[in-house]
Formats: C-alpha cells, structure tokens, sequence
C-alpha cells in the first residue's frame, strides 16, 4: 500500500471488512491482477477518492455556474404552478445548487465506478497476456523437465525469465508460496491456479497437480499440453484472420463505398436545392466517418489477440 492507500485505509478502511460478502468479485478481480492492496484498504481509497473528486467538480462547476450565471440564461415559456414564480428571483442560487448536487453525484459515481472497473480490466490484460505466453513458457518448461531438473525448480527458473509475461509471474508467485510460505509444490501449485485469471494456466496447473499426485510422468504431460495449447493458438490465429477479413470488407462497404454514396447525393441535393448551410454534408464528413473510423479501430484492437 502507498501512503494515500495507508490514510484511506486507517480513516474507514477498519469498518469495511463485513463488506467482503458483498464484493466477492472485486475481490477475485484484486487477487487476480495482482493488486498488492488489501480489499478493505481498496474499497476505502475507492470511498474516500469518490468523495474528494465529487466534492472538487462539484465546487468548480458550482462556482462556474454561479459565476456564468448559467441558471439565468434557461427560459421555460410553458404553463408552470404559482408557486413557481415566487421563487425565480432565486433562480440563479436554487439552479447553482441543483447543479452542484447533479455534479457531486455524477463525478462521485464515476470514481467509485472506474475503482470498481479498473481491478477487472487489469485481471484481464494478464489473463490475455498469460493465454498468449503460456504455450511458450509450457514449451520451456518442457525443456527445462526433460534435462531432469526438478519441477519446483522448473517453475521457479521460469519465474526468473523475462520474456515469458504474465506466466512468468504466475511461476514466480508458486516459488513464492513454497520458499516464503513452507508450502509444498502441490499446495503451491493449488493456490496459484486459484488465484489466476486465467482459465489456461488455471487447467494446465491443475493438470500438473493431478499428475504429481498419480506419479505419473510430468514431462510427457508438459509436452502434451504444450503441443495442445500451440495447435489452439494456430486455431485462434485463424479464426481471427478471417474475422479481420469480414470486418475489413464491413469497413470498405459501410465507411467508404456508403459515406461516398451519401456524400455525392448529398452534394447533388444541396446542389439543386440552393442550400447555402449542408448541415448534414458536415455531419457526414465531421462526425459520422471520423466516429465510425475510430469505432473500428476500438473493435479490431480489442479482439486482436496478444502475441
């Protein structure tokens, strides 16, 4: 934990531990990014951050508001109750805390809910990243078994490579759990598949656990599932080129053959109607194709697999 984490925790942090039932799922989110905070020192700074960023936009945008007078430049021309009219010359003051509230809620909300958000998104990255190292690392650890070193010093050896991501952390957290824990290889191995994002590295230390315990041979099982997981990477490279090519076809269709479209007709309309102010010729030109193109970018980048 940093210092700010320590203050939020020792400010409100004590009283949240009966909250763990409530968020089971940040807290397996936390464990699996490998987030260093506690739960209840997270959930605090989450509390304590909403409040502050709530009550910072909600000052500045009160005080912008007053300062504008932008209560005063809203004019409703319908039917309201009596009541009502006695309270516009406090127009200005009653809208400026509206606003205010309205900012304080919002900003505040956002906070808590980026905190809620962000410990998922991390697992995430490193459950991609683990999926896409993980045939690698197997086939090193492969090599490593077949040499005749031992299993523990297997992980552990691939706990100290650099190149190998994310499985290389998941390996350095079971030599963890047996040099500064006492734990044997096979709690060890238990606890990090537990803890993982990742589905692979969860079945594949599994697999090896089941192996250990039946005697059975280690290296032939390594080299198995790496030969499976390399052959479902080849599956899944293939699946993704040929989804790349639909949405490239997809892309040529709606955001280059159809803006072209709209825009000539569009032209052409204007054209004849002797219209001097083409709204949507602008809407068309500065804000659908660029939105569009940046949509596509955000799809492509998100199913892109991790290499």
């Amino acid at each position: 934990m940093n210092s700010y984490e320590r203050f939020c925790f020792n400010l409100i942090g004590r009283d949240l531990k009966e909250k763990r039932g409530e968020f089971i799922k940040l807290r397996n989110d936390l464990v699996g990014a490998r987030m260093n905070t506690p739960f209840e020192a997270y959930l605090a700074t989450a509390y304590v951050s909403s409040v502050i960023v709530g009550l910072v936009a909600a000052v500045i945008i009160g005080l912008l508001t007053y300062l504008l007078r932008v209560p005063e430049m809203i004019t409703y021309r319908g039917a309201v109750p009596e009541f009502l009219y006695a309270l516009n010359d406090y127009k200005l003051l009653l809208g400026t805390i509206i606003i205010t509230l309205i900012s304080l809620a919002i900003f505040g909300g956002i906070t808590y809910l980026v905190f809620l958000l962000y410990p998922g998104i991390r697992a995430g990255e490193r459950r991609r990243n683990i999926d896409a190292t993980l045939p690698y690392a197997i086939n090193y650890i492969t090599a490593m078994s077949s040499a005749g070193i031992t299993p523990a010093e297997v992980f552990r050896l691939l706990g100290q490579s650099t190149i190998y991501g994310e499985s290389a952390v998941e390996a350095r957290y079971i030599s963890r759990e047996t040099d500064f824990f006492g734990k044997d290889l096979l709690d060890a191995l238990r606890t990090v598949s537990q803890a993982t994002p990742s589905e692979r590295m969860r079945e594949f230390l599994q697999g090896a656990v089941a192996s250990i315990s039946s005697g059975s041979n280690l290296t032939e099982y390594f080299r198995t599932k790496a030969h499976q997981y390399t052959l479902e990477n080849n599956q899944q490279q293939k699946t993704f080129l040929e989804t790349l090519g639909l949405i490239a076809e997809s892309y040529v269709t709606a955001m280059v053959a159809g803006m072209l479209f709209l825009i000539i007709l569009q032209s052409v309309m204007t054209i004849l109607s002797g219209d001097s102010n083409p709204l949507f010729l602008y809407i068309i030109i500065y804000l659908i194709i660029p939105f569009g193109s940046v949509m596509f970018i955000i799809l492509i980048s998100s199913m892109t697999p991790e290499v």
